[in-house]
């Protein structure tokens, strides 16, 4: 995939294109009506999946995009609540030093004694020990803070140091159905982990020409990876994230997209909102803060769309 072949959207405001319902955002309405959707295909219907009679083993599912502010942490945990939500037991690992996720979770990071980074660097911790409850039934978290950076450089010295990751996730996975992994904004060796570890990429996508570049080479990286490191690895999707359908620059960014990655890119996609934000401030995700939003519905179409691609099954 060559970067240079995107070539870059005009960035406006098109008068003439639909504005959406208060409260309603592109891509979960239309589904499965035959109408096209805002990746310029017909959205399909993505029924309810039925319960599960039992748990695990878990897919473990890598949020990935060296570009920051794309939506990984917002998607990880609305995802993670909406599968939760259809009665999937969901592991959440936040593998982001700056910890946003364990804080839109409501967690005191600066006063927890142990975090992912312990997991990885020192031996004798039990995983069950590290995981926290939310709020949110079905929904654990491995929480992170600052101390994570450290293992960036530590992890160099150590044996098979790409699989420490793997190692410490393997206790649990019969526990849970899914396992989703916030990585921090980077393709450093804490994003090799996760990489090496998961089952499939999602990759959050900024609805911004740049951003898009970028997704051309974090696929070159995660083919890289699947060679050397993880032949189970796949890609499971591209999100496209802070979509405005008024604007012919996010709506080009999306045609392109879908032009060059085809039935990789979900046919669910994530608006701009203030209630992302506003569900973060208060510590929960916007599927609890804000149930009949949107915002909330397009994760509860996107879980469904994963769960129906059978990758969250």
């Amino acid at each position: 995939m060559d970067p240079e072949a995107m070539t870059a959207p005009h960035t406006q405001t098109d008068a003439a294109s639909p504005t959406p319902v208060s409260g309603q955002l592109p891509g979960t309405e239309s589904a499965g009506t035959g109408q096209l959707g805002p990746t310029g295909r017909i959205l399909p219907a993505f029924p309810t999946p039925p319960a599960l009679a039992s748990h695990g083993p878990a897919r473990v599912i890598a949020l990935c995009n060296q570009k920051g502010g794309v939506g990984k942490t917002t998607t990880t945990i609305n995802l993670g609540a909406a599968l939760a939500e259809y009665g999937r037991r969901v592991l959440l690992v936040d593998f982001d030093p700056q910890g946003a996720l364990s804080v839109g979770l409501g967690l005191p990071i600066n006063r927890i004694d142990l975090t992912v980074y312990n997991l990885l660097m020192e031996r004798g911790h039990d995983v069950h020990d590290v995981i926290h409850h939310t709020k949110v039934d079905g929904l654990d978290v491995i929480p992170a803070n600052i101390d994570l950076s450290a293992a960036e450089v530590q992890l160099v010295g150590e044996v098979a140091r790409e699989q420490i990751l793997a190692r410490v996730l393997r206790p649990v996975l019969d526990e849970y159905d899914v396992v989703l992994i916030d990585c921090q904004p980077s393709l450093g060796l804490l994003t090799v982990n996760a990489l090496t570890a998961a089952h499939g990429v999602l990759i959050p996508l900024e609805c911004e020409f740049f951003a898009m570049r970028g997704v051309a080479l974090l696929v070159e990286t995660i083919e890289k990876i699947t060679d050397r490191l993880n032949p189970r690895l796949q890609i499971d999707g591209i999100l496209a994230t802070m979509y405005d359908g008024r604007t012919l620059h996010s709506r080009e960014v999306v045609s392109s997209v879908v032009e060059h990655f085809g039935d990789l890119v979900f046919h669910t996609v994530i608006s701009r909102t203030v209630k992302f934000p506003d569900a973060t401030l208060a510590a929960e995700p916007i599927t609890s803060y804000a149930s009949t939003h949107g915002g909330a519905n397009a994760y509860r179409q996107l879980a469904r769309e994963l769960i129906a691609r059978g990758d969250a099954a």
